[in-house]
């Protein structure tokens, strides 16, 4: 069972294509720091490689058929791409599925505040953060401003070199006695996560004279009122692009590599493959790290509805036949896996961790503990990946997610499988997951696109 080392068995070619793949991805790590803006580089992307929007072709009444290529957009926060097979669709997809948003702190609806001739940006944290970690660390803001007339305002501040950035302050060491003794969980409050937005008074007022410059500064360069921050939606992430990490060069550091690794290769994979017999799909959502829920997640109908239009403009389209083509699909869940670490080796199952160099991991199962929350995928349809993997010389492990006891996480499989399909989780492990700066590993990276269009193609 020992595995070897992917990179030791790279030629030259490979080695070019893989970092033509790795060069690509860290593009869109430092272009999609959000969901809006990962769906805008997916557009973008499927566009220039021939496909259309589906909602252009049921406005036209164009019928689908095998070769065309379309995709559907959902409240520019979750996509599907279709490459429409030779055969009748009911025999089911193959479906690549991962998701796009990642941890980070959103501005609150009523945010701005000024205390002592600092002003702050009151924040409420998304998905499971060590709130510690986003203190001192440069952070930049993206998102959207929607004001009442329906304009909307791109908002992305902290990326360019002559940008301002943004930090949450902490608790000088000198007098840090009190909170050292705390637990790591309340080291640093969620109410605390504020982000220092500026410290300049202006002389035309005397009460929160900052707090009025900053508001000047925002009508000035986004037309933009206090109010403005009830209808928009800003996130606060880590500011900086991603880099190659290691003195070889052989990973990369970035924020939000859980679960854009995935999603970037994914794409990537599945543009690349021009004809399929069954019908491919790429389906990259939001919401995961909340549980898939809201409209743009796993848990709403909107990859059912869109597959329904599809199956409609195909003239293929009844209940009986959707649920049939749900069923009869076969799909890898794409979400990332543990990395081990020697540093935190007491945490893991070395026997069954997902270690760098080894290929995609396939978990079996996620779950916590006992499996709760699992979608735990059957044997036949994990030797039918097994083979697809090993027919493609695709280097590939299996992992859980640290030992039985430690902990768990989920992913979209579970909700997935809901319609009978066969389902298994696949990614790429990584080092300090869920941090505002993620490790992974160029071979891995590598071995996935490589799996994921083996897995299209067959």
């Amino acid at each position: 069972m020992e595995l070897k080392n992917s990179w030791l068995s790279y030629t030259a070619a490979q080695k070019k294509e893989l970092e033509k793949v790795c060069s690509g991805y860290r593009n869109f790590l430092d272009e999609g720091k959000t969901e809006r803006e990962c769906v805008d580089f997916a557009v973008a992307a499927a566009e220039k490689a021939g496909y259309k929007n589906l909602a252009d072709i049921i406005k036209k009444g164009t019928k689908l058929k095998s070769g065309d290529k379309v995709y559907s957009s959902y409240m520019g926060k979750t996509i599907a791409l279709f490459n429409i097979g030779s055969e009748p669709i009911e025999s089911g997809l193959n479906i690549l599925g991962a998701h796009i948003d990642s941890p980070r702190m959103d501005v609150k609806q009523n945010p701005l505040y000024e205390d002592n001739e600092l002003v702050y940006l009151d924040t409420h944290y998304y998905g499971g953060i060590k709130k510690y970690q986003w203190v001192t660390v440069p952070l930049a803001i993206h998102g959207v401003v929607v004001k009442t007339d329906g304009t909307t305002i791109d908002v992305n501040i902290g990326e360019e070199e002559d940008d301002p950035v943004f930090c949450v302050t902490d608790l000088l060491i000198h007098l840090a006695a009190d909170q050292m003794e705390k637990k790591g969980a309340k080291v640093v409050e969620g109410e605390n996560l504020d982000v220092l937005f500026g410290s300049m008074p202006i002389k035309t007022k005397e009460k929160e004279a900052v707090k009025a410059g900053i508001l000047e500064l925002l009508k000035e360069k986004y037309d933009m009122e206090e109010r403005d921050f009830e209808s928009a939606e800003l996130e606060v992430v880590p500011a900086g692009k991603s880099r190659e990490a290691g003195l070889d060069r052989s990973m990369i550091i970035g924020y939000g590599q859980d679960d854009r690794v995935c999603a970037y290769t994914s794409l990537l994979a599945f543009l690349d493959v021009k004809k399929v017999k069954r019908t491919g799909v790429c389906l990259l959502v939001d919401k995961e790290e909340i549980g898939s829920v809201g409209a743009t997640g796993m848990q709403s109908h909107v990859f059912e509805n869109a597959l329904a239009e599809v199956m409609n403009a195909m003239g293929a389209y009844n209940e009986l036949s959707l649920r049939r083509t749900l069923a009869n699909s076969k799909m890898l869940s794409s979400d990332v896996s543990a990395a081990y670490d020697p540093l935190y080796a007491s945490q893991f199952d070395k026997k069954n961790a997902a270690f760098f160099g080894k290929g995609i991991v396939f978990n079996k199962y996620t779950g916590a503990r006992g499996k709760s929350g699992s979608n735990d995928a059957n044997a036949e349809y994990f030797a039918l990946v097994r083979s697809i993997m090993e027919s493609n010389n695709v280097a590939y492990q299996t992992a859980e997610l640290g030992k039985v006891d430690a902990g768990g996480g989920g992913t979209i499989a579970y909700i997935m499988s809901l319609y009978g399909m066969d389902v298994i989780d696949s990614g790429m492990a990584v080092l300090s997951m869920h941090a505002p700066w993620e490790v992974t590993s160029k071979s891995d990276i590598y071995e996935g696109y490589k799996a994921y269009k083996a897995f299209i193609e067959n």
